[in-house]
């Protein structure tokens, strides 16, 4: 019975998670970027882009430190570890290019 409940319970959790909209943009940015024509609408571009840009170099961050504990302590993940080491890595780079793609965003809207 409670076997049953639970599962029913993380089945509902998880559809409800799935449904959830996950807008990364607090803004629509085709939108902006077409109707920015004052300094200002650039400013307030260039400063989306800086806030993507920092956050993106937090997850950079965070999976140094975690790419880090895989690499120091790898044995207590088994088999996986090289595994976690190499999604680790991936991520980094992936984010890596990203908050560089963001700072360029930025700075080109600040020359606008």
């Amino acid at each position: 019975m409670k076997t049953n409940f639970l599962i029913t319970l993380l089945l509902a959790l998880g559809l409800l998670t799935a449904c959830a909209e996950m807008n990364p943009h607090s803004m629509d940015m085709s939108q902006a970027v077409q109707s920015a024509t004052t300094k200002a609408d650039h400013e307030a571009l260039a400063k989306h882009y800086e806030e993507a840009a920092a956050e993106m170099q937090l997850k950079v961050d965070e999976h140094k430190k975690l790419l880090s504990q895989y690499e120091a302590k790898g044995y207590l993940y088994g088999r996986q570890a090289q595994s976690f080491r190499d999604h680790c890595e991936v991520l980094i780079n992936a984010y890596e290019k990203a908050a560089e793609a963001n700072r360029a965003m930025a700075e080109m809207h600040r020359q606008m």
